[in-house]
Formats: structure tokens, C-alpha cells, sequence
């Protein structure tokens, strides 16, 4: 199978091309430190070709749900410094994927403070989980141009905090309708300064973020250590565009330009229904076919239809979320075309040892 053939991402090679994507599980303390328990969760999936953590806050200001992790204090970093030693004891890779919830959050879990975003739209027709239950989300305040910087600083930062806990490299998450894809967006984005208005001014946030990156931590002039992940026809958290085509065309040429790993390439999660006047196309063929970067295509594959696309060529690696969650052992169930364990619902969010690091293997 190519599934289970060696691959490389940058400079990092992998043993095989199944990819852990990123799953909040909220096992972190209040206060952000990972813990050894999610040591244990990380280093039982390491035969993964390559993990991608699950999203971690960059910044105070970029929280946006109880109990997950960051990555901007000395404890933080030390207690992601345990993480990476457990993945790479068993042979593994892991990325850090740099997460700001934008108006994805509530006050409840920021301190009494109102999310930030491009401009003060409320997500409409959704609840957000907070602490104390589901809650209608807020109107959120509109970043200024000097906030604008300094969380283009903090992803700069947080990358670098990254390197030094130990991680392989680093995803910028722009895709489920968080902050650098709440700034392409224009359901959410109604700016009329040089981050709003124009697709190449919608763009401008995370194009100037993923050159900040490589020239951070890309290492020898190359982003060898850098990735992106975009979800061009998900709308989930509000997420609409006018012309998702045009939108994405012009990003994914604009990141051609940029020398750095890979591009995470979601596909519509079947739970949303496509908006009326999107594309009916096939995202990986539509967009991945135009990407010129390693292309990590994800959502909802099996082992039938990960090999599958493949086997068509655009993708280099296929991400398994849920799969790996309930699977910490994939790689060789995938080998053995062995029965998968289902996945607990109940158990994904918080908690401790169930439906987290007790999954059986073979």
C-alpha cells in the first residue's frame, strides 16, 4: 500500500504517509500546561507518519475553550518539551499547530474579555462550549491595526517556543473558521483598511504570518519546518466567501511563492451541508491540484479512500483524525486490514484516561 510507504516532509522523514491531524481534547490544565497524561495519549500514536498536535494557543488573547493547551509561558514550553521526548522515544514526528480562536471563544474562559476578530460580526445559528456549558457566542471586538501586529508577533513567537519544546515544526491553522481564516473571509471581514476590502487584502494576515514564519524558524532559508492547513469549502463557525474559487485561487498561488513544507488540505466535513453557491467540485482535485507544496489531504477518509487518493497522485499523505483517536495502533491495523475499535463521542472532550489513552490495540 502507498499508505504504508516512507515519505518526506521538508527535511523530516516519515515512515509512512498516514498523518495524525489535529484533535482538541481538552486534557490541559486551567491554566494551559499539557500534562503527562497527554504525554502518554501522544507517544501510544506515534507510528504515525507524522503527528500534528492538536491546536495550541499562541497567546492569552488567543484562547478560546476550557482546558486546552499554549505555548507562550517557560511551563508551558517545558511541560511540550515532555510530549515531543515521548513521540521521538518511540520513533515518532510531531508538529505544533499554532491556534487563535478569534471569535471561536466566549469571555467565560477569557477572563470576563470579549473575543477579538477582523471586525464585530457575531457567529449566527451556532452555541460555543465554555466552562459553564453551551453558551450563544458574543459580538466580538474588532482587532486594531497595532493588535493586528502584535498577534501577527505572538504566531512568530509561538512558533519559536515551539522549536525549543522539541516539536519537528510547525502548522499554522487557517482553516474551521478560526482567526487568520476569519481575516480571509467575508462573512467576517468587513475591514476597510489594508486587511479588509480586496481578496489580496483579505490574504495579507496570513501571507504576512507565513513569511514571518519561515524567516523565524524555516531553517536554512527554507521552510523546511513549516506548514499551513485551509479548509476552502468548510462553513463551519460562519465561515462564507462571495467567490470561494477566486478566494483560494489567489492564496494558493500567492503561497506558491513561499518556500516552506506542506499545505493541509481539509475537505468539507460531511456534517455541513455545502453553501448554494459553492463549487460541486472535488477539493483535493479543484484546489490541491494547483498546490505545488507536499500536499496532506484530510476529512473522513478510510483505508479504501485515503489509498485511493493516493493512487490519483495530488496527495503525498492522507490525515486521520477520529481514526487515530479511537486507534492508537492505525498504522498496523491499516497493514493487517484489521477491525477499527468505534470511537467514544461521550469521551472525546475533557476528562481523563477514558476514551483518551485507553483504547485498546491488537
Amino acid at each position: 500500500m502507498k499508505l504504508l510507504s516512507p515519505g518526506k516532509i521538508g527535511n523530516v522523514s516519515l515512515n509512512n504517509r498516514m498523518v495524525m491531524a489535529a484533535m482538541t481534547r481538552s486534557r490541559a490544565t486551567a491554566d494551559g500546561v499539557p500534562t503527562d497524561l497527554m504525554a502518554a495519549y501522544y507517544a501510544q500514536r506515534a507510528a504515525a507518519g507524522l503527528i500534528i498536535s492538536e491546536a495550541i494557543n499562541i497567546s492569552p488573547d488567543a484562547v478560546g475553550s476550557p482546558l486546552t493547551p499554549s505555548i507562550y509561558t517557560d511551563e508551558q514550553i517545558a511541560a511540550w518539551q515532555k510530549i515531543t521526548q515521548a513521540v521521538h522515544a518511540q520513533g515518532g514526528k510531531i508538529f505544533a499547530q499554532l491556534w487563535h480562536t478569534g471569535r471561536v471563544a466566549h469571555s467565560t474562559d477569557r477572563q470576563g474579555k470579549l473575543p477579538v476578530a477582523p471586525s464585530a460580526v457575531k457567529i449566527e445559528g451556532m452555541q460555543h462550549f465554555t466552562s459553564q456549558g453551551l453558551q450563544d457566542f458574543e459580538t466580538p471586538r474588532a482587532l486594531t491595526l497595532g493588535e493586528i501586529k502584535q498577534t501577527q508577533a505572538d504566531y512568530i513567537q509561538a512558533a519559536k517556543n515551539a522549536i525549543k519544546a522539541g516539536f519537528d515544526g510547525v502548522e499554522l491553522h487557517m482553516a474551521n473558521g478560526y482567526l487568520p481564516q476569519q481575516f480571509f473571509a467575508d462573512s467576517s471581514n468587513l475591514r476597510d483598511d489594508e486587511y479588509g476590502g480586496s481578496i489580496e487584502n483579505k490574504a495579507r494576515f496570513t501571507l504576512e504570518i507565513m513569511r514571518g514564519l519561515i524567516d523565524a524558524v524555516g531553517g536554512d532559508k527554507v521552510g523546511i519546518k513549516i506548514g499551513i492547513k485551509i479548509s476552502p469549502l468548510h462553513p463551519y463557525a460562519g465561515m462564507a466567501f462571495d467567490d470561494p474559487a477566486a478566494s483560494y485561487d489567489y492564496l494558493i498561488g500567492e503561497l506558491n511563492k513561499l518556500d516552506f513544507a506542506f499545505v493541509e488540505l481539509m475537505k468539507r466535513s460531511p456534517m455541513f451541508p455545502l453553501l448554494p453557491h459553492y463549487p460541486q467540485d472535488d477539493e483535493i482535485e479543484r484546489f490541491g491540484s494547483q498546490i505545488k507544496h507536499t500536499l496532506i489531504a484530510g476529512t473522513a477518509y478510510d483505508r479504501e479512500t485515503g489509498e485511493a487518493e493516493l493512487q490519483k497522485g495530488i496527495a503525498d499523505f492522507i490525515a486521520y483524525g477520529v481514526p487515530f483517536l479511537a486507534n492508537p495502533d492505525l498504522v498496523k491495523r491499516f497493514e493487517l486490514n484489521a477491525e477499527l475499535n468505534p470511537a467514544d463521542k461521550a469521551t472525546m472532550f475533557g476528562g481523563g484516561e477514558q476514551g483518551y489513552t485507553d483504547y485498546p490495540t491488537l
